[in-house]
């Protein structure tokens, strides 16, 4: 089966992280930044912090389980911030992510977003983020809002 024809089958709905699943799949996703991050290179955002206004998640749904996360932070100036990236470990490989980029790039293009921005890290645990994004149209640049440079997190940069 081909990958639009695997993407028909999940449903995107915005998000308000009041449901057990996305909580869950939210700690998954901070204990894996946790576990694959030194401790001062963590962003990751906390439930609370995903829940500010000027932040939109949606959740990628596949019948009644959920398959992924993303959220999209306005810093109000024409650019944007792609956060809280996940895909759940049974959904791996099956056109989630790529359906739920599409899904920001999208919507930031309805907002009239001039840059999607995200911050990565680097070594092996981020090589697969990394590789998907720069296929998607990402580039590298300069840290952006209040991340710090450091030899650890990278940049990526969508102009739209």
């Amino acid at each position: 089966m081909h990958a639009s024809a695997r993407a028909d089958a999940f449903q995107i709905r915005r998000d308000d992280l009041s449901g057990p699943a996305a909580r869950e799949l939210v700690a998954l996703h901070i204990a894996g930044m946790q576990a694959s991050s030194p401790s001062d290179g963590v962003f990751a955002l906390g439930l609370s912090a995903l829940q500010k206004p000027d932040i939109a998640v949606w959740t990628v749904w596949r019948d009644a389980r959920i398959a992924g996360i993303g959220a999209l932070r306005d810093f109000g100036d024409r650019t944007a911030e792609v956060k809280s990236m996940r895909t759940h470990p049974d959904f791996l490989r099956r056109g989630v992510a790529t359906l739920l980029l599409d899904h920001l790039i999208a919507h930031a293009n309805a907002r009239r977003i001039a840059r999607l921005s995200l911050e990565t890290g680097s070594g092996p645990q981020f090589e697969a983020a990394w590789s998907f994004y720069t296929r998607r149209g990402f580039v590298p640049g300069p840290a952006f809002a209040a991340y710090p440079a450091t030899e650890f997190n990278r940049f990526l940069h969508l102009a739209l």
